[in-house]
């Protein structure tokens, strides 16, 4: 079974990123990281790969809006650019693969809407395609609130999309979605090419459900990784087929560097990344 690389999502460290781009991408290579996977990317693309390039430092995964004429955080919505800008971006920086992080919950509680959301990766599939790219798609919890016939959302949403679409799996968010997270990884097969390696105490009920509190990423209670509920070990475990195992916090606990570091510390010290 061949390792998947280490690497950590820029939006773990978005204020420090966006204050200092050298100074941060500096630090993750100091702790000893040689992949990142970008965000908000799209309206700096020259700037973030010199500042790759001189760190040594490579992104072959970024996220990047897809599926929505507007992308929505907890923390505030992002304009969605034109499919084409965000490929050459892409490809500016070296990306190989773009995926989408989020698609409104209610876009997932009916089988036309999941079959929307499918279709319309495939067409960016095709796009991405012309620049050489691969896309795909990013799970929260809003995905396992619905099911169809015993099967997720998510589940459905996979058997709708192009074998070439891949797909990154938040272990946090599946587990918060009520998922047997191992289980889960495993049948993704060669689908799943990264995972989202986060830990914490998940949410009693899936935030995202009908009904549920509203809520920010400042009220998550994420802790490095190995220390909280999700099931890492097995689920890193789990398939063969993930190239990228992408250190994340959406609220991390402390300082936000030497939080990167204790979970490269787990993957790297548990045998999980080459």
């Amino acid at each position: 079974m061949t390792l998947p690389a280490a690497s950590v999502q820029l939006y773990t460290l978005v204020s420090q990123f966006a204050a200092d781009p050298q100074g941060s991408l500096d630090k993750l290579a100091a702790i000893g990281l040689r992949n990142v996977e970008a965000f908000a990317f799209v309206d700096r693309p020259q700037e973030i790969r010199a500042a790759l390039d001189a760190a040594g430092l490579v992104s072959p995964t970024g996220h990047a809006p897809l599926l929505s004429d507007e992308l929505w955080t907890p923390d505030g919505s992002i304009p969605t650019p034109a499919p084409e800008v965000v490929f050459e971006a892409a490809a500016t920086i070296g990306i190989q693969t773009v995926i989408d992080p989020f698609v409104a919950p209610e876009r997932w509680l009916t089988a036309d809407g999941v079959a929307d959301i499918a279709e319309r990766l495939n067409r960016a599939a095709d796009i991405g395609a012309t620049f050489g790219l691969s896309v795909g798609y990013h799970n929260h919890a809003q995905e396992f609130v619905a099911d169809f016939d015993g099967v997720s959302a998510y589940e459905r949403f996979v058997s709708l999309t192009d074998e070439r679409v891949e797909l990154e799996l938040d272990l946090f968010w599946a587990l918060a979605g009520g998922q047997d997270v191992p289980a889960l990884v495993e049948r993704l097969g060669s689908r799943l090419v990264a995972l989202h390696v986060k830990d914490g105490i998940v949410p009693a009920g899936n935030p995202w459900a009908p009904g549920a509190p509203s809520f920010g990423t400042d009220s998550l209670d994420q802790r490095h990784a190995g220390t909280g509920d999700v099931p890492l070990a097995a689920a890193l475990r789990a398939n063969g087929n993930v190239k990228y195992a992408v250190i994340e916090y959406d609220n991390p606990p402390g300082d936000v560097f030497e939080d990167i570091a204790a979970s490269y510390a787990f993957l790297r010290d548990g045998g999980f990344v080459a």
